[in-house]
C-alpha cells in the first residue's frame, strides 16, 4: 500500500459506469478476487457466480428499483447479493443477523423492501412476520445465491443481460443505525457515496491491485461492505471470515500475506493477546481502528509488536471513513479528513467555534448520503444549511485536523461539566487488572448524572472498587472519577466489537 496518488485515486465516475465486478472482470480477469475457507476465486469466476446469482433472484422477480433486504452472515452467497444488486439495479438491505424478528419486521416495514432473503435453515428469520407485499426468499447454500427459492407465484423468466449502466445518484445500499440515539434509521448510500470514499481512502492511504485485505468485520456493516467494494475498484483481493475469530485472524494475517485489515480497539487486543507476542507480519501495512477512541495502553502494545496503526473516525452516513491517521502518523494531534471531505464544529447554537474548542461535528462532502431513507423528518434535523450534523463531539485544529472526543448522546454533563465516557474508560484500561470497560452516566439528584463503570477483570480475584477509585483519583478530576465501580463477565457489543453504552445497566451495584 503506497501513499502517493494511484489509479483509483485518479479514476472518474465515468470510467465505471458499468457495474463495478462487470468492468473488473474486463480489466483484470485472472486477478484475484476472493479467498474463503478453501474457496479461492479469480474476478472472472466472482463474475460468472453473481451473474448466476443475478439471474436467479431476476426470476424471484428482483427487478431495477426494488428493494432487497438480506440476513446473511459473511458467505459466499452474502458477496455475491452485494455484487448482484448493482447488476439487478436494485436497492440491497442489509439486516443485521442479530436483530430479532421484531426489529427485523420493523426495518422491513420501514425501508418498503419488497424481497426479504435468508438462509432457509434459519429459524430465527423464519419466524419473522413478513409484512405485506414482502416476498420471502430462501437460500438453500450459504456458498451460492442462485440456490435462492421463488415465493409461489413469483416466478418468471429473468432478465437476458446485466450490463447496462448504473446509476450513480440511485441508492445501492440502506444500512440502518445501531439505534442507540433512538429508533434505529435507515441510511441510503449510493454509488457515487461509495465511490468518492474509496476514491478519497486511496489518496489518502493508497490502495494497490497487490493488496490483500482480511474482512472479518461483517458484510451489513459499512466498515466490511466498503472494503468489500473498494477491492473490487482497485483491483485486489479480499480475504474473507464469516465471522471474527482472533486465533484464525493471528493465523491468516501470515499466512495469506495480509496487507490491511480493519479492525476496533476490542479486536486488537484480542489478536494480541492471542499473538503470544509474536510480531505482525511484515506484509502487514495497515491496520484501520475504528468504532470510538482506541486506549493509548493498546496503541503501545500494538505498536511494539509491529502492528502499523491507523486509527480512523467514520460514520454510515459517510460511506465508512471521513478522517484517518495514516500508520506513521501521531494520531494525538488529530486525524487528517480524507480528501474531499470539509469539517467544522459548532456550539448548541449551531455557531461555528474557534479551532481547538469542543463542538459538534459537522460534516459535508460526496461521501455524505443525502438521508435517511422514508424519513425526511430524521433526514430535516441531521441535515441543515447543507451540512450533517454527526451528533459527535470533537474540535478542529489550525491545521484542519480533527479530534473526537465522544458521541454527544454518551456525554455526561455532571454539575455543569462535560464528562467524556472515552477518557474515563482510557484510564481503567491502564490498571493492571482491568481487561475492558464501559463508563455511563446514572442519575444524581445533586449533580443531574454521575459517571458510573463496569469492569471486566483480567484475572481473579476482581478488583475493588475501593482499589478502582484510588487508581481514577490519581489520574482523573474529582467530577470524572465514577462513584460506582461494577465487576460483570462481559460489556455489551455489537456485532463489530464496538462498546454499546446505552446498554450498560442504569443502576449498578
Amino acid at each position: 500500500m503506497s501513499g502517493v496518488a494511484n489509479e483509483l485515486a485518479r479514476a472518474r465516475e465515468a470510467d465505471w459506469r458499468k457495474p463495478w465486478l462487470v468492468r473488473r472482470a474486463e480489466l483484470t480477469p485472472a486477478s484475484p478476487a476472493l479467498v474463503f475457507a478453501d474457496r479461492r476465486l479469480d474476478y472472472r469466476e466472482l463474475l460468472e457466480r453473481t451473474r448466476a446469482a443475478a439471474r436467479a433472484l431476476s426470476a424471484c422477480g428482483v427487478s431495477p428499483g426494488a428493494i432487497l433486504a438480506v440476513q446473511l452472515p459473511n458467505t459466499l452467497a452474502m458477496v455475491e447479493i452485494v455484487h448482484a444488486g448493482f447488476l439487478l439495479g436494485c436497492t440491497v438491505q442489509l439486516v443485521h443477523t442479530r436483530l430479532t424478528p421484531a426489529e427485523i419486521e420493523h426495518q422491513l416495514d420501514d425501508s418498503g423492501a419488497g424481497f426479504f432473503a435468508h438462509l432457509a435453515d434459519d429459524p430465527a428469520a423464519g419466524r419473522v412476520s413478513l409484512p405485506s407485499g414482502v416476498a420471502r426468499l430462501p437460500i438453500g447454500d450459504p456458498a451460492s445465491a442462485a440456490s435462492v427459492t421463488p415465493a409461489a407465484g413469483r416466478a418468471r423468466e429473468p432478465e437476458a443481460s446485466f450490463d447496462g449502466e448504473i446509476d450513480f445518484a440511485a441508492p445501492r445500499f440502506i444500512l440502518y443505525t445501531s439505534g442507540t440515539s433512538g429508533r434505529p434509521k435507515g441510511v441510503a448510500l449510493d454509488a457515487a457515496n461509495l465511490f468518492a470514499s474509496a476514491r478519497a481512502q486511496a489518496s489518502l492511504l493508497g490502495s494497490e491491485a497487490a493488496d490483500r485485505w482480511l474482512l472479518c468485520l461483517p458484510l451489513f456493516h459499512v466498515g466490511g461492505l466498503s472494503i468489500l467494494l473498494r477491492s473490487v475498484l482497485v483491483g485486489s483481493c479480499v480475504v474473507l471470515h464469516e465471522r471474527f475469530d482472533p486465533e484464525r485472524v493471528a493465523v491468516d494475517l501470515e499466512a495469506e500475506a495480509i496487507t490491511g485489515v480493519s479492525w476496533v480497539a476490542h479486536m486488537l487486543a484480542r489478536v494480541l493477546d492471542v499473538s503470544d507476542g509474536r510480531n505482525a507480519p511484515a506484509s502487514l501495512s495497515c491496520v484501520l481502528l475504528g468504532g470510538g477512541a482506541t486506549p493509548e495502553p493498546l496503541v503501545r502494545a500494538a505498536l511494539a509488536s509491529g502492528f502499523p496503526i491507523a486509527p480512523t473516525y467514520g460514520l454510515t452516513e459517510a460511506a465508512s471513513q471521513v478522517a484517518t491517521c495514516p500508520p506513521g502518523g501521531d494520531a494525538r494531534l488529530g486525524l487528517p479528513l480524507l480528501p474531499g471531505t470539509e469539517a467544522r464544529i459548532v456550539d448548541q447554537a449551531g455557531c461555528e467555534v474557534s479551532p481547538g474548542t469542543p463542538g459538534e461535528i459537522c460534516l459535508r462532502g460526496p461521501t455524505l448520503a443525502q438521508g435517511y431513507h422514508g424519513d425526511p423528518r430524521a433526514s430535516a434535523e441531521a441535515y441543515r444549511d447543507g451540512w450533517f450534523h454527526t451528533g459527535d463531539v470533537g474540535a478542529i485544529d489550525r491545521e484542519g485536523r480533527l479530534r473526537v472526543f465522544d458521541r454527544r448522546r454518551d456525554l455526561i454533563v455532571s454539575g455543569g461539566e462535560n464528562v467524556y465516557p472515552a477518557e474515563i474508560e482510557a484510564v481503567l484500561l491502564a490498571h493492571a487488572n482491568v481487561a475492558e470497560a464501559g463508563v455511563a452516566g446514572i442519575p444524581d439528584a445533586r449533580f443531574g448524572a454521575r459517571p458510573a463503570a463496569w469492569i471486566v477483570a483480567r484475572r481473579a480475584p476482581d478488583p475493588t472498587p475501593e482499589e478502582l477509585a484510588a487508581f481514577c483519583r490519581e489520574r482523573l478530576a474529582g467530577y470524572k472519577c465514577p462513584v460506582v465501580f461494577e465487576c460483570v463477565e462481559a460489556l455489551p457489543r455489537n456485532a463489530t466489537g464496538k462498546l454499546l453504552r446505552g446498554e450498560l445497566g442504569r443502576t449498578p451495584g
